[in-house]
């Protein structure tokens, strides 16, 4: 067996598997179909200060090689997930961590703040492509403005582990990832969905209630692939891959890439345990390539 444990600041994942905000519930859901103290970490849904009711229906569309959804960051808000929530997934052996979502940079820093309280979650990813309400709706993440905003309330209120989403609807994704790493970001994960549309066309309407949505799936990979090397290359913090991966394959091309873990997402609707079987094939990999270490692999990609 190689050694598969990485370090993403003062975090230490078992493995590099995550599973990617907003496809794996709180974990519990999956508890049933693979045990999830052999998943590196689990990123339960986008948690926010407030409860929120998400957008109307229907809010899910499957594409050809993906999916669109404008969920809307449905959720009971941060006091019902410390109250309710924690108490069910505190003491699952493996890192539980929280996605924090804001309309602004206040909102964002009191609800890391009361998740920092929490001593069995022991990292925060935030998810910066939030509309900025105060900015018209701007997303915070496609401005290095708004990023360093957002960062840098957080990183005063929040001591942990801080993972940056990045949002991949930018012109410089590398230019963003620098912002957030000279704000105090400990690391970055990449990419967040692609804005994405589909229309009926009997109806002669859009599909999501909005009309527009976030497309993940493998249709967005070799985006997502792209982003991940630019930024790798960019910051000395470590990068987070996601983004259409299905099979070990796929992580391993992220970390190739210079993804030092991987987060998986649509794939677990498709499979409930693709997770560990990912973690298995790495591990696989590794041992036909005579690699003691997932280490040797990370950023190895040779031009």
């Amino acid at each position: 067996m190689a050694d598969l444990s990485v370090n993403i600041g003062d975090l230490h994942l078992k493995n590099p598997v995550m599973t990617a905000s907003g496809t794996f519930g709180y974990g519990l859901e999956f508890a049933d179909f693979v045990n999830l103290e052999d998943i590196g970490g689990i990123i339960v849904k986008g948690t926010t200060l407030h409860p929120r009711e998400g957008n109307s229906y229907p809010r899910m569309a499957e594409t050809p090689h993906g999916m669109l959804n404008c969920v809307g960051l449905q959720n009971k808000g941060v006091d019902y997930f410390c109250e309710h929530i924690y108490p069910q997934i505190k003491d699952i052996q493996t890192n539980m961590i929280v996605n924090v979502s804001g309309s602004c940079p206040e909102d964002y820093a009191e609800c890391a703040a009361r998740i920092g309280e929490l001593e069995h979650i022991p990292a925060i990813e935030l998810n910066i492509s939030c509309p900025n309400v105060k900015e018209g709706g701007m997303a915070f993440g496609v401005t290095t403005q708004g990023a360093e905003a957002v960062v840098k309330a957080v990183r005063k209120a929040y001591g942990k582990t801080l993972i940056v989403k990045l949002s991949p609807n930018v012109t410089d994704i590398a230019e963003i990832a620098r912002s957030v790493e000279a704000a105090g970001a400990d690391a970055v994960s990449l990419i967040n969905t692609l804005m994405g549309m589909a229309i009926d066309i009997e109806k002669r309407r859009p599909v999501l209630s909005i009309s527009t949505g976030g497309l993940s799936g493998p249709a967005v990979k070799p985006v997502a692939l792209r982003m991940v090397w630019q930024v790798a290359k960019a910051v000395q913090i470590p990068v987070v891959g996601l983004g259409g991966i299905m099979n070990a394959r796929d992580a391993i091309e992220f970390m190739l890439a210079g993804a030092s873990a991987v987060e998986i997402g649509t794939a677990n609707f498709i499979d409930p345990a693709v997770t560990v079987k990912v973690a298995q094939g790495i591990n696989d990999y590794l041992e036909r390539h005579g690699y003691a270490s997932v280490q040797e692999i990370i950023g190895k990609l040779e031009a």
